[in-house]
């Protein structure tokens, strides 16, 4: 059957639309049966090489999860889409979810856009799980609707300070850091709570550095670090931020380690900064990375050999993964009322939740979103990622929120 110009003009303005709405890649009818998650995730913007992985993470777990008979004998329905890292594409991609598939539950990404989204989230009770690991994100009398599976930027920042001052090996003279880091959300949230646990232990810090998400180079910035001579670096980037400044640092002979936020150590960093790295990158590790031998990566490797080529993945994918089955408990719990508020209070029972140790055990409350206060830190070392210290603080309430 022909189609006239008019109906053909009509067909591919639907199609414009739909795109400028927000590149919505996977789409279905309006009516199901089954339980709707949305999806907004960086594909193609600044942190995607860390995103990607993070996404694919979670489709796999959908599928895994459906393949397994789903939740309570329903199937989720993942409805994605690819943000670009902007915010205001973001807010977009949240209405359209919001007016026209009436989803209540999440999978979200970057910080700026997550924060930026919490009166929406809380206005319209949707419960909002996302790969910022931000405090600002964890006291639920702000916040009650967002959670996270990883260790917070802040409590991070702060355990990673206490593994440098614990292995310090000059006595005549206090451990000295600088701290790099993008001048965006992500970056700046856990510099205050950094400094001040620098100042509490007793560890010096000179003048802090920018280094943008998108930098091709950090030569100006190596030079400034290298004057102050720190024992430490810490980076606050994103993957490729990250190996950059750890590439320049080998260009101009600079002297010191590197302490990695989570979003910038993975697996593929060796590859992108270079044999400088070797020796000289830690990173702070809320989840086990790909493969490591904990009984919770045996799914992900089945998964990972049903759905996939040989091609190995990351420590991002792994939270993505856990991040989706963290929810998926809470939709468990929630029995066969699946809203935000139903699964909200699901999640606030959980209590030591253990994926087979692909994080530290999980707890949340009505009162505290914090999902646990420990970390890891793997170095690399002759090629490889090896664990070498397992940092841990008490829950203490004067953190919460910060």
């Amino acid at each position: 059957m022909r189609l006239s110009k008019m109906t053909l003009l009509l067909v591919i303005a639907a199609i414009v639309i739909i795109i400028g709405a927000g590149g919505l890649y996977y789409f279905k009818c309006q009516k199901t049966s089954g339980i709707r998650v949305g999806g907004i995730f960086d594909l193609t913007g600044p942190t995607s090489e860390v995103g990607r992985e993070f996404s694919l993470g979670i489709k796999d777990a959908v599928r895994w999860i459906n393949d397994h008979g789903g939740i309570n004998g329903k199937k989720i329905e993942l409805i994605a889409n690819d943000y670009r890292y902007d915010v205001g594409l973001a807010r977009k991609i949240y209405k359209k979810y919001i007016n026209e598939y009436h989803i209540e539950l999440m999978q979200g990404w970057g910080t700026g856009d997550t924060e930026a989204l919490r009166p929406n989230v809380n206005r319209d009770g949707v419960v909002y799980m996302s790969a910022s690991y931000s405090a600002a994100l964890t006291d639920p009398f702000y916040t009650p609707y967002n959670f996270f599976i990883g260790t917070d930027y802040s409590t991070s920042i702060r355990l990673a300070i206490k593994y440098i001052k614990e292995s310090h090996k000059h006595p005549s003279r206090p451990p000295r850091m600088i701290f790099v880091y993008p001048n965006h959300p992500y970056g700046v949230a856990p510099i205050p709570a950094g400094k001040r646990m620098a100042a509490e232990l007793g560890v010096e810090y000179g003048p802090d550095q920018i280094v943008s998400l998108k930098a091709k180079e950090a030569i100006e910035q190596i030079k400034k670090i290298k004057q102050y001579n720190p024992d430490w670096v810490w980076l606050g980037g994103t993957l490729n931020s990250c190996a950059v400044v750890i590439r320049d640092a080998g260009k101009l002979g600079l002297d010191t380690k590197f302490i990695i936020n989570t979003w910038g150590f993975d697996e593929k960093l060796l590859e992108k900064a270079g044999p400088y790295a070797d020796g000289r990158a830690y990173g702070v590790v809320p989840c086990a990375m790909w493969g490591d031998n904990v009984s919770g990566m045996k799914p992900i490797m089945e998964a990972h050999r049903k759905y996939h080529s040989a091609k190995s993945h990351t420590v991002s994918y792994v939270k993505g993964w856990v991040s989706m089955m963290v929810m998926a408990e809470g939709i468990r719990r929630a029995g066969d009322n699946i809203s935000g508020p139903a699964v909200k209070d699901a999640l606030e029972t959980l209590r030591n939740y253990n994926l087979g140790n692909l994080s530290a055990p999980i707890t949340f409350t009505n009162t505290d979103h914090r999902p646990n206060t420990s970390v890891k830190i793997y170095k690399i070392s002759g090629g490889k990622y090896i664990r070498v210290a397992e940092v841990k603080m008490p829950r203490d309430p004067r953190f919460l929120g910060w």
